[in-house]
């Protein structure tokens, strides 16, 4: 592969594009953009496996949805397709989708002509797991695009509570976000306080502190990781809107 070929990996520095809006769309679709690579790790880590379960959702069978991942993040990379985005014709992760739309209508052609992608890999993803994560999904009442806002909104979770584990361990707090962490998910009192306080030799009080402490911390990362394909503050609250409705 050249080393020309861009590429998309496990981001390492989470939380790069805080207090700005739309920041990691422009710098992923700037190759000279200083956060360039970490911008295209954050959209690769966010959107690829929406798009991977859209296509299975579609009938692609692991192997098809595994190489049209690759070959549509590849080509709108080389492209630079994603300085077509634009916020004013709307939400990101709907363009994104009408851009992979765009990309099956024309597979049938470049598949006659050339084997898509040949052997060039942009994506260092496990799509073995990515196999067994669409096997959890729901059952099949959702239609290819509700499972993909389903995907895109458990992603959004799932970045910000990876960023508040690092930060929990940055200032040597992990033990306490593995015992508090149960809070974020679980319903209101499903996990008795005084069980934790007494695993972590604090009181009750205290704990409740921290659980509040913690759950806000969370609301703010997540507000930030959707901060960052967004372009004002009430269509941060929108897409917290959509985000939940994509979870209910």
């Amino acid at each position: 592969m050249s080393d020309k070929t861009p590429k998309c990996s496990t981001p390492s520095g989470a939380g790069q594009f805080a207090t700005t809006h739309w920041s990691v769309i422009l710098a992923a679709g700037d190759s000279a953009a200083a956060l360039h690579q970490p911008a295209l790790d954050t959209l690769c880590q966010t959107y690829w496996f929406p798009l991977y379960a859209y296509l299975r959702r579609r009938g692609y069978d692991t192997h098809q949805a595994e190489d049209y991942t690759q070959g549509f993040f590849a080509g709108i990379l080389e492209r630079k397709g994603l300085q077509r985005a634009d916020p004013k014709y709307g939400k990101f992760r709907s363009f994104l989708l009408a851009s992979l739309k765009n990309f099956l209508a024309d597979e049938w052609d470049r598949a006659r002509a050339q084997k898509r992608g040949g052997d060039k890999k942009v994506l260092s993803l496990d799509f073995n797991a990515a196999a067994s994560r669409y096997d959890g999904a729901p059952a099949h009442c959702l239609s290819p695009e509700k499972l993909f806002e389903r995907s895109w909104a458990l992603a959004v979770l799932t970045r910000a509570m990876d960023r508040l584990k690092a930060e929990s361990a940055a200032s040597d707090k992990q033990r306490l976000f593995d015992c508090l962490k149960v809070y974020l998910t679980a319903e209101k009192d499903a996990v008795s306080y005084r069980d934790v306080a007494a695993k972590l030799d604090m009181t009750e009080g205290a704990v409740k502190v921290a659980v509040h402490r913690l759950r806000r911390r969370y609301r703010e990362l997540v507000r930030d990781e959707i901060a960052q394909t967004v372009t004002n503050e009430a269509e941060v609250d929108e897409e917290i809107r959509d985000l939940f409705a994509a979870l209910a």
